[in-house]
């Protein structure tokens, strides 16, 4: 599955959060953000946390990949780009813009050993493949940061309640924006689109998911991209099972899962998947603060299959 949902107990405290950040603009996006676009795989049911410990004994999700292909499969040297979509980025109270910039910043190197999980997948090998080991082209970690450009696009409001189409246009937009015009740089590119506080980007957040990605396909060539919503409007503890009231943990749980299932399968699914979904599906209820050089984030547990179960360590 693409689609990221929060906790019902983080509902709870999403929907008291909401009427406090945003009190008239839910209101305005009334009827209209009650459910997901169809046909975009609808959102996963409203899932209750779980503690860390019984997360990791899930029932196994060996991930297998779904194409031969050389291209779309993985992301083999990841490359992020933040746009911050639309005028109301003039507020950001939970600061958002930073510490995503600051997460990214820090996702590389030796103090990174959560994104070397990533590493043993790859793209060219056999359909239906489940280990790597030297075959294939696999996903490097970086050496430097994934943080390949940041936009705010400010030129004029983002809709209240977009679509996933005109989220998909705006990733579009981006690849135009960083010269990114030919299928060969957007191999490795990531558009994360992040909307602002009050918004409701494919129906956020009545429709149940924290983020979700995807591809489209444009005259650059094929997209990958993120739709990104402001995920502390659901409050604190929504969308990660860290209940120390933390504002910023449900973001950055959030899109480091968004992160690994877009690397894992670039033009989804054609990529790594098992029978519980993709490589951070049937790990939503392991984090682990890990300390970067820029600092200390929430990053989401992500299923490893030479380890044969959830982990935050690879």
């Amino acid at each position: 599955m693409r689609v990221r949902p929060f906790s019902s107990k983080a509902r709870a405290l999403g929907l008291l959060s909401l009427a406090a950040l945003c009190a008239g603009s839910f209101a305005e996006a009334g009827s209209a953000a009650a459910a997901p676009v169809a046909g975009h795989h609808g959102a996963k049911p409203i899932h209750r946390q779980a503690e860390p410990a019984a997360q990791a004994q899930a029932v196994s999700n060996t991930l297998s990949v779904g194409s031969a292909g050389t291209q779309g499969v993985v992301s083999p040297k990841p490359k992020v780009y933040l746009v911050f979509w639309g005028s109301q980025w003039s507020k950001d109270p939970a600061g958002v813009a930073p510490d995503l910039q600051n997460l990214f910043k820090g996702l590389y190197g030796s103090k990174d050993t959560w994104g070397t999980i990533l590493d043993q997948y790859c793209e060219g090998v056999a359909k239906g493949t489940t280990t790597c080991g030297s075959s294939g082209t696999h996903v490097s970690h970086p050496s430097s940061t994934p943080l390949a450009g940041t936009w705010f696009d400010n030129s004029a409001a983002a809709p209240a309640s977009s679509t996933a189409a005109q989220i998909a246009a705006e990733a579009a937009k981006a690849a135009a924006h960083f010269g990114n015009t030919t299928q060969a740089p957007n191999l490795n590119a990531q558009y994360v689109v992040v909307s602002a506080t009050g918004t409701h980007p494919d129906g956020f957040p009545n429709s149940g998911f924290c983020a979700w990605h995807d591809f489209t396909t444009s005259s650059y060539g094929k997209l990958a991209y993120t739709n990104l919503p402001y995920v502390p409007d659901t409050g604190a503890g929504g969308c990660t099972t860290f209940t120390d009231g933390r504002l910023l943990s449900g973001l950055e749980s959030t899109e480091t899962h968004e992160y690994a299932e877009t690397v894992t399968d670039f033009w989804p699914s054609i990529g790594w998947n098992g029978g519980n979904g993709e490589i951070g599906d049937e790990c939503e209820n392991m984090d682990a603060y890990v300390t970067l050089t820029t600092g200390t984030f929430d990053l989401q547990g992500l299923w490893s299959n030479s380890a044969n179960k959830c982990v935050t360590k690879g």
